[in-house]
């Protein structure tokens, strides 16, 4: 399995953090790239989201495989055909707490397969990804 990983420092505590991150079925309310978020088969673990992506209204479907409120952490992976030239995708997010400032440590990452020669595409590709959901999320964090 490869490895994209990135993360970043928010200055909101992680309860605050976590009421906007930890609502699986909610990035429509955060990502901009997102139009839609619709929850298939409930909002616990093994629902899935039905995420419609603007400009192009490509439609991505994830689900959620597990989630645990108080370690703020949840993973999810594709339902359907994975987006991207890989042949397994799950990813995480996770929030701790930064002690010495009262914000929050976010890390997201995804483990994935994919062909010989594609990993570093890969990689590059999902972190900027996680990059672009963090800016996103600092915005929504900071009331823009």
């Amino acid at each position: 399995m490869e490895l994209a990983y990135a993360s970043v420092a928010l200055a909101q505590p992680p309860d605050v953090v976590w009421s906007v991150l930890g609502d699986f079925h909610g990035l429509a309310g955060w990502v901009r790239r997102i139009r839609s978020s619709e929850a298939e088969d409930g909002t616990g673990v093994g629902s899935v989201r039905r995420l419609t992506l603007d400009p192009d209204g490509l439609v991505a479907r994830e689900r959620l495989v597990s989630h645990d409120d108080p370690g703020r952490r949840y993973s999810y992976e594709f339902a359907d055909e994975i987006p991207f030239p890989a042949s397994a995708y799950r990813g995480t997010v996770h929030l701790l707490p930064i002690t010495d400032t009262g914000g929050t440590f976010l890390e997201w990452y995804g483990e994935y397969e994919c062909a010989p020669g594609l990993e570093q595409t890969l990689r590059d590709t999902f972190t900027g990804i996680y990059a672009s959901f963090f800016a996103d999320l600092r915005a929504k964090l900071e009331g823009g």
